[in-house]
């Protein structure tokens, strides 16, 4: 009856490439296979007993809160225009160099990946906004995709990335069940955070390495990626550094409190989650300048003194004042006056209330689908288990030749093949939890799998013919931009995905190391 596990998994895979959804097809393929199976006396339906704890589990763990919220906070950032602003500002200031348009979309792609989490937006507006300015300053088509493409997918692996969010979630469940195998009956636990943590420095060499690939391209062939011309550049220095800080700030700021209140230890990734939720609302109401300058019109006089305050309350003066007090009244004076302008501005402003319907909408279709999605995906594991399915891979893997190493490379490339037909959610729900407690328990460190499966991913969804990614820009691209095109200019970043890869496999430190430093661990 093993075997009839593996044939579940393909009929899966089957269903899926016809197109049916995708949560009713792991549901209704688990449940199709476990009449089969009992019919035949071969599945003990005492197995289907464990879906209502299942489901409790699933709606009570608290770590999921943190998707709707950054989902929030990324459907709410698409509204603010924040990287239409971020793109003209970053082009003026990169535009004198060769390839510097390009080094702009990497950047915004970074800042977008590091707000969002959302792959698909991120890709969809880069290709609306990027492409054909790309286009119609001279540069090479293929080159042109294929940077939106790679910088669009950062999402996967920049946190708060919500792919990190669910593979936390479901390592840490694996990593607790291999130590528990091992005999280890006080085990440790690998966190949201500790996954956040240690995606920074893989995250940014991957950007440090895009870059590159684009200088070496506008050296070797200066035609395909142009300066901008002086002519179209009408904006001194002084202002340009002016606007770039204004415009950068922001963004920068919503990264840092939601990530550095996590590695501050402040807050957990759900907490952190709901702050940048907050953030992103006040970062759409900032971007209407009437909002803005009313607001800082009459804040400015309150905050340089508030700040100097805090500042000496942080040195213990004056005696009984706490620093959180002082912050705690800057804030409910900041919101006051927010409040106040939101008022005097009215039904003009960004964000209103329509704008909030919408997000909230846009908000809840997303989180249903994918706690749907996870709902089938515990049914679905539960009859691979009762199959027995769990112990034929373990078997298949420990007894490989090359050992752990062969096994790493065997998951991999499956992922990698499974990435074209199912989406990172899927992945996640359905693989992650079969394979990981078998490769933990061959001695792996959770946080450097977990990045490793994130980029792994990441490379898949670039790949043709069928990454998620080329279709999404697809869809955008004007039409003379080929399919070809797309498909030959995202080739140079796989190779340097595929590079990433290979370097994380031969120092997992770029994925440990921090997670170590910050929390001691």
């Amino acid at each position: 009856m093993e075997w009839l596990a593996l044939a579940m998994f393909l009929t899966l895979c089957l269903v899926l490439l016809a197109g049916f959804p995708v949560a009713f097809t792991l549901g209704g393929t688990a449940l199709a296979f476990a009449l089969l199976g009992w019919s035949l006396d071969g599945f003990d339906a005492a197995f289907l007993g464990a879906t209502p704890n299942r489901l409790y589990g699933i709606m009570t763990n608290g770590t999921l809160i943190a998707v709707p919220l950054f989902v929030f906070m990324g459907v709410m950032l698409e509204r603010s225009r924040i990287a239409e602003n971020l793109l003209d500002t970053m082009a003026m200031l990169f535009g004198p160099l060769r390839g510097g348009l390009g080094i702009s979309v990497t950047v915004v792609g970074m800042l977008l990946a590091a707000s969002t989490g959302i792959v698909g937006a991120t890709v969809v507006t880069m290709g609306l906004l990027s492409l054909p300015t790309m286009l119609r300053r001279g540069y090479d088509p293929a080159v042109s995709a294929g940077t939106i493409c790679a910088s669009g997918t950062l999402g996967q692996i920049i946190p708060p990335s919500i792919v990190l969010v669910l593979l936390g979630d479901v390592l840490s469940s694996a990593y607790q069940q291999a130590q528990l195998e091992q005999g280890i009956f006080a085990p440790e636990t690998v966190s949201v955070g500790d996954l956040f943590v240690g995606a920074l420095i893989p995250g940014l060499l991957l950007v440090a390495l895009y870059i590159g690939w684009l200088v070496l391209v506008a050296w070797r062939r200066p035609e395909a990626l142009p300066a901008i011309p002086a002519s179209e550049r009408n904006i001194g220095l002084r202002a340009l550094l002016r606007r770039a800080l204004l415009v950068l700030l922001p963004p920068l700021s919503l990264i840092v409190a939601v990530l550095g209140s996590i590695m501050m230890g402040a807050a957990t990734p759900t907490e952190a989650a709901s702050v940048g939720a907050v953030g992103a609302m006040v970062l759409t109401w900032f971007t209407d300048e009437r909002h803005a300058r009313r607001f800082w019109a009459g804040y400015r006089f309150l905050f340089f003194p508030g700040v100097v305050l805090w500042l000496l309350s942080l040195a213990g003066w004056p005696a009984g004042v706490a620093p959180v007090q002082v912050f705690m009244a800057l804030l409910i004076a900041a919101l006051a006056m927010m409040g106040v302008t939101f008022v005097r501005v009215g039904r003009h402003a960004r964000l209103t209330v329509a704008v909030l319907r919408e997000v909230a909408q846009s908000t809840t279709r997303v989180t249903a689908m994918v706690f749907i999605i996870f709902i089938g995906a515990a049914l679905f594991s539960l009859v691979f288990r009762g199959f027995g399915g769990d112990d034929l891979i373990r078997d298949f893997l420990s007894n490989m030749p090359g050992g752990v190493v062969t096994a790493v490379i065997l998951v991999m490339l499956i992922m990698f093949l499974l990435g074209f037909i199912l989406d990172f959610i899927e992945i996640t729900f359905v693989v992650v939890p079969i394979v990981a407690p078998i490769l933990l328990a061959m001695g792996l460190d959770p946080v450097w799998l977990g990045i490793m499966i994130a980029i792994n991913l990441q490379t898949s969804f670039l790949t043709p013919p069928f990454g998620f990614a080329l279709f999404y820009l697809r869809g955008v691209a004007p039409p003379e931009v080929t399919t070809a095109q797309i498909y030959r200019g995202v080739m140079p970043f796989i190779a340097i995905q595929v590079l990433a890869l290979i370097l994380l496999a031969l120092w997992p430190q770029l994925a440990t190391w921090l997670p170590e430093q910050v929390y001691n661990s």
